[in-house]
């Protein structure tokens, strides 16, 4: 089993052949793509890819980058579909201080009120963090969430600690790949493996061998787990196993959505 936890299948980058590289995933053995939203205009497009593909699933939120094009009657919306829909996890929510720290009121009332909502709901959340981990992690602790998944992670030790006490997955992916990337790397190596998830972010976050020029797609993900299991020295069967247990285990609806991949012989 393999579990892609963050992929934006529904990003414009794949409208023409969407349901190929789909269908291509679960040959590859994807048992599982998880795609989240990032505001109230994708709610019925990651939902209809997801009710046509039945290995993909998807999270509901709205992401930091998007709250200046949000109306704050959108997390009401985002209510209203939570009650009336399966989201596995309210995400992709967060603080992202990288882009821009001038609109931190708004995206700190997003952020709170859609922990709100995990809460409410007994929801894990999926995690954007830029260069605002410590302010996430106080909210975290605030709120009392049954966990989640800090994806893209790119802390420190001690962060990333603090998020694995607080039940949270770390989430990597291309960006593990580069042989710069000497932090992440280093954390990939060093933490332990129970707290990993594998990743994609498709389309953004291309590998090594895809780069700036190619396209990123769920169909790197074979390749991001030899990665961490090179990186590891240890058998990639054993990352495949240990990172799909670990998939399963913060986002407890996957237990029940996962496709059987079809591999092809």
């Amino acid at each position: 089993m393999l579990i892609d936890t963050h992929c934006h299948l529904d990003a414009p980058e794949f409208d023409a052949d969407r349901d190929n590289i789909a269908e291509q995933a679960l040959q590859q053995g994807v048992s599982n793509i998880v795609i989240p939203a990032v505001a109230r205009e994708h709610f019925d497009s990651v939902i209809q890819i997801c009710l046509k593909h039945q290995h993909c699933t998807y999270a509901l939120g709205i992401h930091p980058m998007y709250v200046d094009k949000s109306q704050l009657s959108d997390i009401e919306t985002l209510k209203t579909y939570i009650d009336n829909n399966n989201p596995v996890a309210i995400g992709e929510i967060g603080l992202d201080y990288f882009v821009t720290k001038s609109n931190l009121q708004l995206q700190t009332y997003f952020f709170t009120e859609q922990l709100k909502l995990a809460k409410q709901h007994d929801l894990p959340v999926i995690l954007h963090v830029r260069n605002a981990i410590d302010d996430v992690l106080k909210y975290l602790r605030l709120y009392q969430l049954s966990g989640g998944i800090a994806h893209a992670f790119n802390g420190s030790f001690q962060q990333a600690e603090q998020l694995i006490a607080l039940g949270f997955k770390l989430g990597f992916g291309g960006a593990m790949t580069y042989s710069r990337a000497l932090k992440i790397r280093e954390l990939a190596r060093k933490l332990p493996l129970e707290s990993i998830v594998l990743e994609t972010d498709s389309p953004d976050i291309p590998p090594e061998w895809v780069g700036a020029e190619g396209r990123n797609t769920p169909l790197e993900l074979n390749k991001i787990a030899q990665v961490l299991a090179d990186l590891r020295g240890v058998n990639v069967a054993q990352v495949l196993d240990i990172t799909s247990a670990n998939a399963l285990k913060v986002l407890p609806k996957l237990a029940d959505l996962c496709t059987p991949p079809h591999v092809l012989l």
